[in-house]
């Protein structure tokens, strides 16, 4: 069984999505994949960060014979174990992960403060 690291097209009309697989080389292109070694996802604004690779098992499949095919192989080389763009990768996931807003806490139920408001009144009655 020759083993090729390869993309899965994934996502849908106009975004394309795509996992980079060890997949056996007579699989169909979205068929049955033996791992998944990553992700590369072209609508990222960010270039460095368009692509999250697992390395060492990139490295393992390689060791053992597998074969990337041209692109998988580009993108290996830039963002692999001991790829060139490492670091503006790195730099460039904590830009996007700045960039977004953490999840608000929701304001208080105003319910809760209204039995307390009609408390007080109730009890201002009873004094007199």
């Amino acid at each position: 069984m020759a083993v090729r690291i390869r993309m899965k097209k994934m996502g849908r009309a106009h975004r394309p999505f795509y996992r980079l697989c060890a997949v056996d080389q007579r699989t169909p292109r979205d068929g049955k994949v033996i791992e998944e070694l990553g992700y590369y996802d072209t609508s990222v604004p960010e270039t460095d960060a368009r692509a999250i690779l697992k390395g060492e098992r990139i490295n393992y499949w390689l060791g053992v014979g597998a074969q990337a095919s041209d692109k998988c192989h580009v993108l290996i080389k830039k963002y692999g174990a001991e790829g060139t763009h490492l670091e503006k990768q790195r730099e460039a996931l904590q830009r996007m992960q700045a960039g977004r807003p953490a999840a608000a806490p929701k304001p208080a139920k105003p319910k809760a403060e209204a039995p307390a408001a009609e408390a007080a009144p109730a009890e201002a009655a009873s004094e007199e």
